[in-house]
């Protein structure tokens, strides 16, 4: 089952298209946007309208930590973006293993933010995405900004699914 939908804010360029497909029993939910502002401030119009379709994070408080392990290295390796897949697939091939409940936590939340976002506070380039205060203490978002510098110079590829 898929079904379209078109959302238009007339005040603004902007055209919202959402996408709902039903995949195992799993309802998925797929945002596109076209926006011709190019001011970087949203208007009153804007933030309504990503209120309304910002969809909350599953509450996975009782999933066990082998599947949540799995989970997070599906969701590091399919993000949408080559240069966050890239990033996030070899950050969790050498981290993931490692980390404890809190830091799995901590980098399932990381997670659940927007693809470019993660991007730009892993190469801290805080001009197109400022960081939210939430962030500022975050033991995972300083590895991931520390394994972002790529201090030896390694092309980075997809990691094979053995190394996780």
């Amino acid at each position: 089952m898929l079904t379209r939908n078109l959302l238009r804010c007339a005040s603004t360029a902007t055209v919202i298209f959402s996408r709902t497909r039903v995949l195992n029993g799993v309802l998925s939910y797929s945002f596109y946007s076209t926006n011709n502002n190019n001011n970087n401030k949203p208007n009153k119009d804007e933030d309504d309208v990503v209120s309304r379709i910002k969809i909350p994070p599953i509450d996975r408080s009782n999933e066990p930590l082998e599947r949540t392990r799995s989970r997070l290295i599906y969701q590091s390796r399919k993000r949408g973006i080559l240069e966050t897949d890239l990033l996030l697939s070899a950050f969790a091939a050498k981290y993931l293993k490692d980390m404890d409940v809190v830091e799995l936590k901590e980098y399932d939340e990381l997670l659940n933010e927007l693809d470019w976002d993660i991007y730009y506070w892993a190469t801290k380039n805080f001009d197109y995405s400022p960081l939210p205060k939430k962030w500022n203490d975050s033991k995972v978002l300083k590895k991931l900004q520390e394994f972002s510098q790529n201090k030896k110079k390694e092309i980075l590829k997809m990691p094979d699914l053995d190394k996780y």
